[in-house]
């Protein structure tokens, strides 16, 4: 089976690739705007196709598809910062909405008739009414960044050009997910890294943003393996949540790396210019309906995401 990965050369996609590739006879087709693999996943060299272009080309992306014949295509490009999407709204709205919106359109005029699955965002909830509450997909969508409202208009566009065209697209929106290789611009893998950078001598000291925000973790390698069954058992056209259903504060989080390390009596120091006013307070998944129809459900703990995730640091720094 011929597959097609937009996005290859990101966090989520190396994850995904791997597993796609253990799973048995493909043929893996990765595109990317980047011109060839990141050191952590030069390991893929070979073994998946590897095409560098932009998926908001419209026409380079349709020969594409008539040159690869995809059965399935994961939509995984985008645009990925939340924090960032405020000094770059274009940029989040042309990775976001006009990216995924030139995909289905390449894909109506090669004329195929892959199985789609789109890949969009648990922050498209925006913020919750109380901690305890969790969103399932029928939640009203209240983005609160550029980001997450471009995540949203491309949810709802694929669930359009499913609708009046009869493109067989489903929708992921997986909530926060962390893991080996996450890039350090996200919190988890810069506490991770700073904590390494101290282990190997230098200053105990950990700098970080806001704390008191509440995340519902998941591991990238349980995401990843729910993609694989939405692409086998979801239904055209519906939305499924990706999450583990519990939220963990920052604050609790970093604790728990701290315990993992080898320092002790690590200064803890927040930087003002790292504090975002706008980030949502608590997110929480619902994801029975993942549950119920695929039978997915988490299997790796956040402990060991974590151990995992110094490890990668550890072997990288």
């Amino acid at each position: 089976m011929r597959i097609l990965l937009t996005g290859a050369t990101g966090f989520a996609a190396g994850h995904l690739a791997e597993a796609l590739l253990a799973g048995g006879q493909v043929e893996l087709v990765g595109i990317s705007r980047r011109t060839q693999w990141p050191e952590e996943l030069r390991h893929l060299a070979g073994r998946v196709d590897f095409r560098a272009g932009d998926v908001g080309d419209r026409n380079a992306l349709e020969a594409l598809l008539r040159d690869v014949q995809p059965a399935q295509i994961y939509h995984l490009a985008g645009y990925a910062h939340a924090g960032q999407s405020f000094r770059e709204p274009d940029a989040a709205w042309a990775g976001n909405l006009s990216a995924t919106r030139s995909l289905y359109e390449a894909v109506l005029r090669w004329g195929g008739k892959p199985r789609v699955l789109f890949v969009g965002s648990g922050l498209i909830y925006g913020d919750a009414e109380s901690a305890a509450a969790a969103f399932d997909e029928n939640h009203p969508l209240r983005p609160t960044s550029p980001y997450a409202a471009s995540k949203a208009a491309a949810d709802l566009a694929s669930y359009q050009y499913m609708r009046s065209t009869g493109l067989d697209i489903v929708r992921a929106r997986p909530f926060n997910h962390v893991g080996p290789r996450q890039s350090p611009d996200y919190a988890i893998p810069n506490f991770a890294r700073q904590l390494v950078a101290s282990e190997r001598g230098g200053p105990p000291v950990i700098e970080t943003g806001g704390l008191s925000s509440h995340r519902d973790l998941t591991d990238v390698r349980d995401v990843v393996r729910a993609y694989l069954l939405l692409m086998q058992h979801g239904r055209t056209g519906e939305a499924y949540n990706i999450g583990s259903g519990q939220t963990q504060s920052m604050q609790t989080v970093l604790d728990r790396l701290l315990a993992l390390s080898t320092l002790r009596g690590v200064q803890v120091k927040q930087r003002p210019d790292l504090v975002r006013s706008t980030d949502t307070a608590a997110a929480r998944a619902d994801a029975g309906k993942l549950q119920r129809e695929t039978g997915w459900s988490p299997s790796l703990t956040l402990d060991q995401t974590l151990a995992d995730t110094l490890a990668y640091w550890r072997q990288r720094e």
